[in-house]
């Protein structure tokens, strides 16, 4: 099984709103709404498509309680930790217009010190039933600095492989506790400093990382590890549509290929093709079902002997 914990989710709401103008006032039908939250994207894509995951979180208050219904009428496992904030809201408002996408994130509660030992308690007694973990996305304010590494630690302890979505200063802490990382550029180039994506990697890995996929949008996804060629997959053609989640479905292939025990052209080939198919959605976590298509379609080619670019 796949454990994904999703440490600040979210109520998903996605507005379709052609031609949007800023200072002025628009009438939009009613959004999609639905739980949201890096974790709980990558579990459900790897139950959409055949793989079990059980996705971890904090639920609190109202939203809480509808974010926790929705999965359920999903079907989608879960493991809700009760705690004592509200959960927060994230709206993604997308111009088929334009073609652009804005999202408005709240940035979510701060945990209690007993929500935040309730959920590394339920951490780690979930770690003995999975063989991969994903750590995906933002820490409510005021996290301690040291939680992240100590789950990713626990989780090295018990012999799971264990990947960290993270950014910023949390990225550095993931590379340091011996986590497989998966930033964007973007991500990557603020974390580290560096202006060079390949530069940024090589950081990351002499910081303990055993690998990083670097994801660069329409550029496909690049993976560094120690004394392996730099590999890059991408699709010939760009997608238009929603991007939103993109990021989480590649994710769910690494974890999927993990699980497998694939090599490293396939599990980019996977991840390039779940990430391309969830573009073509309207909603994240989903895959549309030409995913098998485009994983055909991935160009993989080998850059380099090593990070240095």
């Amino acid at each position: 099984m796949i454990l994904t914990l999703t440490p600040n989710p979210a109520i998903d709401e996605s507005y379709q709103v052609p031609g949007i103008t800023l200072d002025t006032s628009h009438r939009v039908p009613m959004p999609l709404w639905r739980a949201g939250g890096k974790g709980i994207n990558v579990a459900r894509v790897l139950e959409q498509l055949g793989y079990r995951a059980l996705a971890l979180f904090p639920s609190g208050g109202t939203s809480g309680e509808a974010l926790c219904s929705e999965l359920r009428a999903a079907h989608l496992a879960h493991h809700a930790v009760p705690v004592s904030g509200q959960t927060r809201r994230s709206m993604a408002f997308h111009d088929p217009q334009a073609n652009t996408t804005t999202l408005f994130n709240q940035s979510g509660e701060p945990l209690r010190q007993e929500d935040i030992q309730a959920l590394e308690n339920a951490f780690i007694r979930l770690l003995p039933t999975c063989r991969a973990v994903t750590i995906n996305g933002s820490w409510p304010p005021h996290t301690p600095a040291d939680l992240l590494p100590r789950l990713i630690t626990a989780a090295r302890r018990a012999g799971v492989w264990v990947l960290a979505d993270a950014s910023g200063e949390a990225l550095l802490q993931a590379a340091r506790a011996g986590a497989v990382l998966k930033p964007n550029e973007h991500e990557l180039r603020e974390a580290t400093g560096c202006s060079s994506l390949f530069q940024g990697a090589r950081q990351l890995l002499e910081l303990g990382a055993p690998a990083v996929f670097a994801s660069a949008g329409a550029d496909g996804l690049y993976h560094f590890a120690p004394s392996q060629p730099v590999t890059h997959a991408l699709l010939p053609q760009a997608l238009s549509g929603n991007p939103t989640g993109a990021g989480d479905s590649a994710v769910a292939a690494l974890a999927a290929s993990a699980l497998q025990g694939l090599e490293i052209e396939p599990t980019l080939r996977r991840a390039v093709a779940w990430s391309a198919a969830t573009v073509l959605m309207p909603t994240a976590g989903a895959v549309h079902s030409s995913y098998q298509q485009l994983a055909r379609e991935v160009i993989c080619q080998t850059l380099s002997t090593d990070a240095h670019h």
